[in-house]
């Protein structure tokens, strides 16, 4: 059993959230649902809290209120292995929500998300200063990542 699990507060929105999250990810599922009580804050057999996991870690999608929103404070990073996976997490998680700067989205609930190459660490902190800056500044002007670019970047060219 993992030690600490992200909870994620939603409005009402829990299990839809969920249920989103694991159609995004290969190796995801829902492991149980708990739903309100008689006497509970929330209505009788409303959804209450919603696990999941997603690649093996623990996730719990409450249903809260809207007394809280998520902001960019908090991210989950993607380690992507290629640009096609690039491409896939992107495509999937700004569909209704909302692009940004350097590979960072934020979700149709606002859950905010890096999605990054595995790749770009070796090219932004790379041996070569003078190519490691010509990286750094290639992903500065992108929203999502493209690794082919960064590289030619890197490279000089």
């Amino acid at each position: 059993m993992q030690k600490i699990t992200a909870c994620l507060w939603f409005d009402n929105q829990a299990e839809e959230a969920a249920e989103y999250y694991v159609s995004v990810f290969d190796n995801a599922k829902i492991n149980n649902i708990s739903r309100f009580g008689e006497g509970g804050p929330g209505s009788e057999g409303q959804v209450m809290v919603v696990d999941f996991s997603i690649e093996g870690q623990q996730f719990q999608a409450l249903n809260g209120g809207p007394a809280f929103s998520f902001t960019e404070a908090v991210s989950f990073s993607i380690d992507c292995a290629s640009q096609e996976e690039v491409d896939r997490y992107w495509k999937a998680l700004t569909d209704g929500g909302t692009e940004s700067q350097c590979g960072w989205l934020k979700d149709r609930y606002g859950v905010s998300w890096q999605v990054a190459p595995s790749a770009l660490g070796g090219l932004i902190g790379g041996p070569d200063p003078a190519g490691s800056q010509r990286a750094m500044q290639a992903m500065l002007g992108m929203n999502k990542l493209d690794i082919a670019e960064i590289q030619k970047a890197y490279d000089g060219g």
